[in-house]
């Protein structure tokens, strides 16, 4: 089972976002690898750290995590929070140690001392209707994005070493200053391009169409953002690619209306119908059901299918399915009909009688907000 982000950090959920950068600062540097050589386990617990700061250090990651758990990142489905590798993890550094870290670890380099750029991130809409968010769905997208030109030769960069960053060093009251800042050179990539073929810009990159599958699992919401790795634009040199993020959109449904896993769903019948009881079969997103209305039934009564709404995207269970009675009354009547209703005006058994079980519209509205 995976680790709490919190747990990680070692911070409690309600930390400020000083305390979480604080607590990912002081494990990036317990666990670094230039500290831990040959240390597997520092390793891991290196990159566990990047990737629970990735998520809490972010208000709107933090948020969905607080509310779905891991779930709402789930590697397994093709994109999540995990997965990072070392370029992942030092790039987020400039904004941990601020521009003058560097100079000690080896930080978004490659075992070859040579920086490593990450291309950026592509963002798509995907709109769903509640059968697929009710079962998940894979769908296949077209994505424009960048990628290096064929035959694209590039050379380390002569100014930085390949680093992507020149070190300056200044004389102050407390000593000599040393700063690290990005390369003016090759703009902080480590690698300038020797060889640009036509039509390519002037990193060497073209544009091109991409049909990319996308798993998505059942129970998301619209709002939710996925995130498929490495299907963003390709970075130039020995890069890595940045990744695709995925907005979740909903389909308003024509007979379903969704509050959470929970679906509501308005079922008319007749006068007659309700005064008489009747079994009535009416289709699922998935399936059909049959329900047995008891004579006598009246209007606004709800009835719960329990197991018959969503699944949990958390994997918690399945919502419920909620059936609204509605009871139609008829707008136009003929001669014999109407000589029927006015007949039975004066019944005992057409006299409205609620019970204490038959509660009234307020008294709804009072139980919602209870």
């Amino acid at each position: 089972m995976k680790q709490d982000y919190y747990d990680i950090l070692g911070v409690s959920k309600g930390a400020s976002d000083s305390e979480i950068k604080k607590a990912y600062r002081k494990k990036a540097i317990e666990f670094h690898p230039d500290k831990n050589p040959g240390n597997s386990d520092a390793e891991a617990k290196f990159k566990n750290a990047a990737e629970a700061y990735e998520v809490l250090g972010d208000n709107d990651k933090k948020a969905k995590y607080d509310q779905f758990g891991h779930a709402a990142f789930d590697g397994s489905q093709g994109f999540g929070s995990g997965g990072m590798n070392m370029e992942d993890i030092f790039s987020q550094f400039g904004d941990i140690f601020g521009g003058g870290f560097g100079g000690g670890f080896s930080g978004g380099f490659g075992g070859d001392g040579q920086r490593r750029s990450k291309g950026s991130n592509l963002r798509i809409r995907v709109k769903l209707t509640l059968e697929e968010i009710a079962t998940g769905v894979e769908k296949k997208v077209k994505v424009r994005r960048k990628v290096q030109a064929k035959n694209v030769t590039y050379t380390t960069c002569t100014n930085c070493k390949g680093t992507g960053q020149t070190v300056r060093i200044a004389n102050t009251i407390l000593g000599r200053m040393q700063t690290a800042v990005t390369c003016s050179t090759c703009s902080g990539t480590g690698q300038i391009i020797s060889n640009r073929p036509k039509g390519s810009d002037s990193q060497g990159m073209i544009q091109e169409e991409e049909t990319v599958s996308i798993k998505i699992p059942a129970g998301v919401e619209g709002g939710m953002q996925l995130k498929v790795s490495n299907k963003g634009n390709s970075a130039p040199g020995n890069g890595v690619s940045g990744d695709l993020i995925v907005l979740i959109e909903e389909h308003p449904h024509s007979r379903f209306m969704r509050e959470g896993n929970h679906i509501h769903y308005d079922l008319y019948i007749s006068i007659s119908e309700a005064a008489l009881g009747i079994s009535k079969e009416f289709d699922l997103l998935d399936g059909k059901v049959r329900i047995k209305l008891e004579s006598g039934i009246q209007s606004g009564k709800t009835l719960r299918l329990r197991g018959k709404g969503l699944p949990d995207i958390n994997r918690y269970g399945i919502g419920d399915l909620l059936v609204h009675i509605n009871v139609w009354t008829p707008k136009t009547l003929n001669r014999e009909q109407k000589q029927f209703f006015q007949k039975m005006m004066e019944d005992e058994n057409f006299i409205p009688k609620p019970e204490k079980s038959d509660k009234s519209f307020f008294e709804k509205v009072k139980d919602m907000f209870a």
